[in-house]
């Protein structure tokens, strides 16, 4: 069977847009934190802290239906274990707060009128504790965007464990800041009542808590870290935050982080400080006061600032985590490694290294053993590392260490291909069949060996790629890409090539 005029041009352009796919290589092929070096991150979101702050939320938002519904409560807390306690203040209205409650997802407990406790349901519970992972799992995400790194990998690890790898990052433990900082923004009010003495002593009244108070002096401008009573209930977070910009003011044009809310974020801030004017308002940021200025007029216009921040990079690093969201809960560093890029650059040596030699080794024993089909092999080979790198360039793959491994596997089963066509050509030969007879008879019974065997190599290259972490999966898809173009060059373009020196030479014995 004649090689048509159709499939060499199809070997030409596959090979030509391989070539000027993977030009120039370095620009469209990313090296992997094995290979450029960068910071390898596994955190632990402390789901329980959500839970707590969805008790709370839960709590407020319970006392203020039934505040709509004009039943009087003194007090909406968290209690032990979870629990939701409302104190209400007429006996009489427990009844009537009870139905006016039924449609939360939570449980009534056994409590003391006029005392009511709830408990979440436990269904709700488990859903609040996986939204918390997902929503750091996005956050995290929207941070390293913002950060500008490429190729990054962030994917979920169990149930609450969140992977991270940034390649080639310049400044680690600036990233290590962004990354893991909770941005919990609050809004709460300073208890003007607790002295300094009591302070100091610690003695509190229970709705209040000490909290640092990081602030700069005006005329040293040195930073000022002090205690502060302010109170336990939170008026307003930072989930209504649009936007969040940093500028220069103030008497030491100093660094600012302007915030924005949105229009529902604008009506409760205007009454938050419109029922409270006269009293200082803290702005917490991660359990932190970062100002506390005296409300002197109901503010509608739906910002806020917050000063009182060390340098330009700190607030610009506020900004960046305030815009891309708060996490839902801390996360706890569970492994920190840095990987230096001399490390890596020794590993992109070795690794080219080992292909090099090894497509050496495989290239001269193809030729002393099997001579001129041996040749053909070779070739096949080299268009096979060809479209491989053409491909991985067009996809913007990532290399890794892995990933070469994957290649050099690829080029071993490459060969190994065109050794079942030869060694199925010369027991053909031996029958005393033409050479043409023995070429089509050897590619037609050596296919769906050739074939079989590739396909549970891809399958498994796929199971590796979608259950794997971020090195695996570099070698699971150089490991598909491989076998995808030795497929195509082993069977598809040696086949050409045979074809077309069998009808150009009429040769009647082959070198094999």
């Amino acid at each position: 069977m004649g090689a048509g005029r159709w499939k060499p041009l199809v070997i030409v352009l596959v090979v030509g847009l391989s070539i000027w796919s993977a030009t120039p290589l370095k620009k469209k092929i990313n090296l992997g934190l094995d290979l450029q070096g960068g910071i390898h991150l596994l955190l632990e979101v402390q789901t329980e802290k959500a839970l707590e702050n969805a008790v709370e939320r839960m709590a407020d938002d319970m006392a203020r239906l039934l505040r709509e519904q004009r039943v009087r409560v003194s007090r909406a807390s968290r209690g032990p274990d979870n629990t939701i306690e409302l104190a209400i203040v007429r006996t009489r209205d427990v009844e009537r707060a009870a139905k006016a409650l039924k449609d939360f997802p939570v449980i009534q407990q056994e409590a003391a009128p006029p005392t009511m406790r709830y408990r979440l349901r436990s269904s709700y519970a488990t859903q609040v504790k996986e939204n918390a992972v997902s929503q750091a799992l996005e956050t995290i995400r929207n941070r390293v965007d913002q950060f500008g790194v490429s190729e990054p990998v962030i994917q979920r690890q169990g149930k609450r464990r969140i992977l991270i790898q940034l390649a080639g990052i310049r400044d680690p433990q600036r990233a290590l800041r962004l990354i893991g900082r909770t941005a919990q923004l609050e809004f709460r009010l300073v208890d003007a009542s607790v002295s300094a003495e009591e302070i100091r002593a610690r003695r509190l009244p229970p709705d209040t808590e000490i909290l640092r108070y990081r602030s700069r002096d005006r005329q040293t401008g040195r930073d000022i870290v002090q205690p502060i009573a302010v109170k336990r209930r939170t008026l307003m977070t930072g989930e209504h935050l649009t936007n969040a910009s940093v500028s220069l003011g103030g008497q030491f044009n100093e660094p600012i982080v302007s915030m924005r809310f949105d229009r529902v974020g604008s009506r409760r801030f205007a009454r938050i400080t419109g029922d409270h004017v006269g009293e200082r308002l803290a702005v917490v940021l991660d359990n932190v006061v970062r100002t506390a200025p005296v409300i002197r007029a109901k503010i509608t216009g739906g910002s806020a600032i917050i000063e009182g921040i060390d340098s330009l990079e700190e607030a610009k690093d506020v900004a960046i985590v305030l815009q891309a969201g708060a996490l839902p809960a801390p996360v706890e560093i569970l492994e920190n490694r840095t990987v230096g890029p001399s490390l890596g650059a020794d590993s992109v040596r070795q690794g080219l290294r080992s292909i090099i030699i090894g497509s050496i080794l495989v290239v001269l024993f193809m030729v002393f053993y099997y001579r001129f089909s041996g040749s053909v092999a070779d070739l096949a080979l080299l268009l096979n590392l060809i479209i491989l790198m053409g491909v991985m360039a067009y996809l913007r793959a990532t290399l890794t260490l892995p990933g070469i491994a994957g290649i050099l596997l690829t080029v071993g089963m490459a060969v190994d291909a065109n050794v079942l066509i030869f060694e199925r050509i010369r027991e053909e030969l031996r029958t005393g069949k033409s050479v043409r007879a023995s070429v089509e008879a050897g590619f037609g019974k050596a296919f769906w060996t050739i074939f079989d065997a590739n396909l549970t190599t891809f399958i498994a290259a796929l199971v590796l790629f979608q259950f794997g972490t971020g090195p695996v999966k570099g070698f699971a898809v150089t490991l598909s890409i491989g076998i995808v173009a030795s497929m195509f060059t082993a069977i598809f373009v040696s086949r050409v090539v045979f074809d077309i020196y069998i009808k150009t030479k009429r040769v009647t014995k082959l070198s094999i």
